[in-house]
């Protein structure tokens, strides 16, 4: 997973090395939190497999949604930049293996790598621009559209490269990313498959037209 993450696929030998040594991995089963609001700010995040949730509850019982993050996906750099303590829970949606950098390996590579910064800057912004955009959904689209947005995200080319047309990811899943109930997800699905942008496929869906997903999904 390393060798296939894009920021590590220029690094010198020597820095992989030095990466190797500074990450390890977890087994996280569904439900179980690979981090909580909060907490100190002491690893960078990628998923190798699964599927994580990253969210915000509050006290009175609401929870926001942000993303999702699917396989090659990695999260968590902007605290690790401020070194502030987390600012979401990350949650596991299904069971997931998670690869952990520390916080020194992590800081080694912005001091040392031209390559690695690069990367950052360019999530950063893509971040960014996802955010804007999910902001833009939640008040000016109807649900059809967030679920849309949803899935569009997921196969974000930079912030998440390597997913082919399909995503193994239920129903009720797709529901938790959206914040909407499983009974609304499938009315909102079974309408996208009708205007031909994706098909519904056990345990999953294929994406046919991900331009016309984006487009719907603002």
């Amino acid at each position: 997973m390393l060798r296939a993450s894009r920021w590590a696929s220029d690094l010198t030998e020597a820095e992989f090395a030095r990466v190797e040594t500074g990450v390890f991995e977890r087994q996280i089963t569904a439900g179980q939190f690979v981090c909580h609001k909060g907490d100190p700010c002491d690893h960078w995040f990628g998923v190798i497999d699964g599927l994580l949730k990253l969210s915000s509850d509050m006290v009175s019982g609401k929870t926001a949604t942000l993303t999702g993050v699917p396989p090659g996906g990695w999260f968590g750099e902007g605290s690790m930049l401020k070194t502030e303590p987390r600012r979401y829970d990350a949650i596991a949606l299904r069971h997931s293996r998670v690869a952990f950098m520390r916080r020194e390996t992590f800081q080694w590579l912005l001091d040392h790598s031209i390559v690695f910064n690069r990367f950052l800057l360019v999530q950063l912004n893509e971040r960014l621009g996802q955010f804007i955009g999910m902001i833009e959904s939640e008040r000016l689209y109807d649900t059809d559209s967030r679920v849309a947005r949803c899935l569009a995200v997921l196969f974000h080319p930079v912030l998440y490269p390597g997913l082919d047309d399909r995503l193994a990811i239920s129903q009720e899943e797709i529901g938790h990313l959206a914040g909407i109930s499983r009974q609304r997800t499938n009315r909102s699905l079974k309408m996208l498959e009708n205007a031909g942008l994706l098909s519904i496929r056990y345990g999953g869906v294929r994406i046919l037209d991900l331009d016309g997903l984006r487009r719907l999904g603002g």
